[in-house]
């Protein structure tokens, strides 16, 4: 009686990644994903010493900025061990996509909404007649809380774009489409 055989062979896939595009992304990320960690963090420490109520928008960016510093962790691991995979980007990109968007949206509605936006406030002058210490810490801590936001809305554009970036170039990779 013959006996049969059989062999698979696995092969494994490589997938190419643009090294410099790839850097670059992850700086520019980590560094707009730390920005606006920051930026939002003193928004609510301010809120919280002046004893006001929190936007849902400062903590929710909160959270945004730091679980894409975690996925960006994760993804150097994966590239330091060669198994970053076009698909786990893609998804990662897209769910942080659609988070970031969402925070952009609110807080363009926050600074440039219809009644009590922020940037309504910024356009204010002290008083050149009467200038005391208050009246001139309180004008400082507005042009502050302005330039803030537009810091983080400026930001937010950044890494949405970037975040969508990703998701076509990983679209790339998996097709080997790079040059």
């Amino acid at each position: 009686m013959a006996t049969t055989e059989i062999v698979t062979v696995q092969r494994r896939r490589k997938y190419h990644w643009p090294e410099a595009q790839l850097n670059f992304w992850i700086f520019i990320m980590l560094v707009s994903s730390a920005v606006i960690l920051g930026i939002f963090a003193y928004l609510t420490a301010i809120q919280n010493t002046l004893r006001l109520g929190v936007p849902w928008i400062l903590p929710y960016m909160i959270t945004i900025s730091a679980l894409c510093i975690i996925f960006i962790i994760i993804l150097l691991g994966l590239i330091s061990q060669r198994q970053l995979l076009p698909g786990i980007v893609v998804l990662g990109s897209f769910i942080l996509f659609v988070l970031w968007l969402t925070g952009l949206i609110e807080t363009s509605i926050q600074l440039y909404g219809p009644s009590g936006a922020v940037n309504s406030y910024c356009g204010s002058r002290p008083n050149t007649e009467i200038i005391d210490s208050l009246q001139t810490a309180v004008w400082l801590a507005n042009l502050s809380i302005c330039t803030d936001f537009r810091a983080a809305f400026a930001f937010e554009i950044v890494g949405t774009i970037f975040l969508l970036w990703m998701m076509v170039m990983a679209y790339q990779v998996n097709r080997d489409d790079f040059d």
